[in-house]
């Protein structure tokens, strides 16, 4: 074989090796994400108040936030498993919610956002079954309120509700996440609800965030609605209720455990049939949510 036809063959052998190896060889993957596992929320500096209701029963419901923030449940608020340990359950009962005392710690700060697990059993009769507020009766004690709103039914099918939050839920259709709020300055009250469902019979993340200019409503951690608003949240002395809202001045001790008077009226309105764990209230517009897990 001449040199030249050698040469040629040798050429051709490598050129078919290198081809056969390019093709053999795998292309590398991009690297994974590293996985963040959600964790229960933390007390951290932004943080006002912070409800675990991880006590195994009684009616102390401690705040593990910096302000010490405690709470008073009443009688018939159950100790049940929740999303992080244990959870407080709740019903159509007169003596079934959370009360946590006045404190200026509530008040001016530079943003706001109020969060919770929230496991919602049924859709309710009126207008709103209430996760937290700061809303009472009493004279200027509207401040703001979170929930869900329900089917706003009235007479004859069920008693004439006192319209507490009908201005606040609007036309908000059954079972949507709803967030308002007084304006400081004076004016009518803002109501904002979900463009979602809130999932009955299983754990969700829901939250309201405020920061000046826009309400943003959340659940399970996914931005679901936001609107531009005016103005901040009006302050009051109003407590805040976890689990249903009733009148304040209607709460006796008498006999020792705080309870509702019952020669007042005890019709239960607004209250939330379902269970809340790791109930928090921040002094920032949260965007973030730890708990919740990654989609």
């Amino acid at each position: 074989m001449r040199r030249g036809a050698r040469v040629a063959l040798l050429a051709l052998a490598l050129l078919g090796a290198l081809v056969a190896g390019r093709s053999s060889a795998k292309t590398p993957k991009a690297p994974k994400p590293p996985r963040v596992t959600p964790v229960a929320p933390v007390a951290d500096s932004a943080t006002i108040g912070l409800w675990r209701f991880d006590e195994n029963g009684g009616t102390r419901a401690a705040d593990a936030g910096p302000a010490s923030l405690d709470g008073v449940a009443g009688t018939d608020t159950r100790t049940e498993f929740g999303r992080y340990r244990s959870a407080r359950r709740f019903e159509r009962d007169v003596d079934s919610w959370v009360i946590v005392p006045y404190a200026p710690a509530f008040e001016r700060h530079a943003g706001f956002t109020i969060e919770a697990w929230v496991r919602v059993d049924s859709v309710a009769i009126y207008e709103m079954q209430v996760i937290a507020a700061r809303w009472s009766p009493e004279p200027n004690q509207q401040t703001w309120a979170f929930g869900v709103s329900g089917r706003n039914l009235a007479p004859p099918e069920v008693p004439l509700s006192p319209g507490w939050f009908r201005s606040l839920v609007g036309i908000a259709p059954p079972q949507r996440l709803v967030f308002g709020y007084q304006p400081l300055l004076a004016g009518r009250v803002l109501g904002f609800f979900s463009t979602s469902d809130v999932p009955l019979a299983r754990w969700v993340h829901v939250a309201a965030s405020l920061d000046g200019e826009v309400v943003r409503l959340y659940l399970d951690g996914q931005l679901d609605a936001q609107y531009t608003t005016t103005g901040p949240i009006r302050p009051s002395e109003a407590p805040l209720l976890l689990g249903s809202a009733f009148d304040p001045r209607h709460l006796t001790a008498f006999g020792g455990d705080l309870r509702m008077d019952p020669n007042a009226d005890i019709t239960v309105y607004y209250p939330l049939v379902g269970a809340l764990d790791e109930v928090r209230l921040s002094g920032v517009a949260r965007s973030r949510f730890e708990s919740v897990p990654l989609h």
